[in-house]
């Protein structure tokens, strides 16, 4: 074949994007495994944060994770549980299901016994920032009332305002926050410095110069805690 005709460098070319293709699909699939258990680290890492608990190392994540996460539930819009399969609520994707009609979302929540014997339940919650997605991870102390701890993460805020979310400064306002007022679910708010929420809900002090992210926490908050609120009732019962 004639190297220096049209056909032959067609035929060259085609060879070699799929030659090339071929390579990188198999490095994709060689360090596809690998990537998928460093998100999984980072999400369980999430988790452990919003209860105050930090593992000894990376390596140790895992196992940090199994010691205190004892078990997985998916709750419906009742409150009661439909599931509590190995990681059923781990692997909720949540950027999804925050998508679907609120009747039609799954309700993960991971409960966690710490080392003092208290329980705690998490729950996960995903919402929209100023350039991106947020998201987070709520402990709601058995009371079913209030928040133990809370984690946030983002995709792309701004750093220095928004991405301040990610911050213990800003996380730690939740701490032993009030989700409940006189027995009704009223989520904490997110304020400016100087305002207060006209329910009576409690609330934090939204991240200066980042009013957009900080209103996303907020309504992430509410939407994504609101239809527990059976849950957290029966919750109540019990402790009462």
């Amino acid at each position: 074949m004639n190297k220096n005709s049209n056909s032959y460098q067609i035929l060259y070319s085609a060879i070699m994007v799929v030659l090339v293709g071929a390579v990188l699909a198999l490095i994709y699939m060689s360090l596809k495994p690998k990537q998928d258990e460093n998100i999984a680290n980072d999400t369980r890492n999430q988790i452990l944060s919003a209860l105050h608990i930090v593992a000894p190392s990376e390596a140790e994540i895992p196992a940090t994770y199994e010691k205190y996460v004892t078990q997985d539930l998916l709750v419906d819009h009742e409150g009661n549980v439909v599931d509590s399969t190995k990681n059923c609520a781990f692997d909720v994707e949540m950027s999804k299901n925050i998508k679907l009609a609120e009747a039609d979302r799954q309700l993960p929540v991971l409960k966690c016994t710490l080392d003092d014997g208290s329980v705690k339940y998490v729950i996960p919650i995903y919402g929209a920032g100023l350039w991106g997605p947020i998201w987070g991870y709520v402990a709601v102390n058995d009371d079913g009332e209030t928040i133990y701890g809370a984690n946030f993460s983002h995709q792309g805020e701004t750093p220095g305002l928004g991405a301040r979310i990610t911050e213990e400064s800003f996380q730690k306002q939740y701490e032993q926050k009030h989700l409940y007022k006189e027995g009704v679910f009223k989520c904490v708010s997110v304020m400016k410095k100087g305002q207060t929420p006209t329910d009576g809900s409690d609330y934090v002090d939204a991240i200066s110069g980042a009013t957009i992210t900080s209103r996303g926490v907020g309504t992430m908050m509410q939407q994504c805690m609101a239809p527990y609120d059976p849950f957290f009732k029966k919750l109540q019962s019990v402790t009462e």
